[in-house]
């Protein structure tokens, strides 16, 4: 194993780990009082919610197969990460001038923030795919990703129960039903939404909206970016073990 691939094997084992951390205190209450404002909102909200995000994101989901390169087929764990890294880093840079824009703009634009940065952060996992050398045309990919995308955004305790379907896909792969249509958006959009509700109900407020919108956004990149890069590390030195090369 190469020096930098030793150093990204030593940084998944890391991140492995907080994955598989059991809820601690805090994430215990913080998931108690979440449920219980959840249980005060009425069903046909959380209905009404649960289609409106499953219908935004299959859109962003099915569209962009159209948008994304091609997947490569050539090149090291590396050199694919330095293009990841640069890319990353130009989606972050988007997703800070988004949130200080509609942060600024007040309440009723800073509402539109929320598709909008949905739609960044898809469209990064679809690049971060393409350039790990996975072809998202393949729908089990795209389902892949979702749960790329609820790993990075998700409670402690489904946190836990999506890595471990991540850390054996293939074997999951093969239980997947033939499209997307049974995927748990109920979990998916209020996971998602709980995750984001602390930071980002500030970017509502005037006069600090921008600033708070920027700041926010950038960390949530970072988020979904580290979570990105591990959970197709885990990939590359699983095929790596399966090809009788030494870890």
């Amino acid at each position: 194993m190469s020096p930098t691939d030793q150093h990204a094997y030593t940084e998944l084992h890391r991140w492995q780990q907080k994955m598989q951390a059991a809820p601690g205190p805090l994430d215990r209450l913080t998931r108690t009082v979440q449920t219980r404002l959840n249980a005060l909102l009425p069903e046909k909200l959380h209905q009404a919610i649960t289609a409106t995000i499953k219908q935004m994101v299959r859109g962003v989901l099915f569209g962009s197969t159209h948008l994304t390169r091609r997947p490569l087929t050539e090149g090291t764990l590396a050199e694919r990460e330095t293009v990841v890294r640069q890319r990353i880093r130009r989606y972050r840079h988007v997703a800070v001038v988004e949130g200080a824009a509609t942060g600024a703009a007040g309440f009723f634009v800073g509402l539109t923030d929320f598709p909008l940065l949905l739609g960044i952060k898809l469209k990064l996992l679809f690049d971060v795919a393409a350039l790990y050398g996975y072809d998202v045309k393949d729908y089990t990919e795209r389902l892949y990703l979702l749960h790329v995308f609820q790993l990075a955004f998700s409670s402690q305790h489904t946190r836990n129960a999506t890595y471990q379907r991540l850390a054996h896909w293939e074997e999951y792969r093969q239980s997947l039903p033939p499209d997307a249509a049974d995927f748990d958006w109920r979990t998916f959009q209020q996971e998602y939404r709980d995750y984001i509700d602390l930071a980002k109900l500030a970017q509502l407020i005037p006069f600090i909206g921008a600033a708070v919108g920027a700041v926010a956004n950038y960390r949530l990149l970072e988020q979904l970016g580290e979570t990105a890069m591990n959970c197709y590390r885990m990939r590359y030195f699983e095929a790596e073990a399966a090809e009788g090369k030494p870890e």
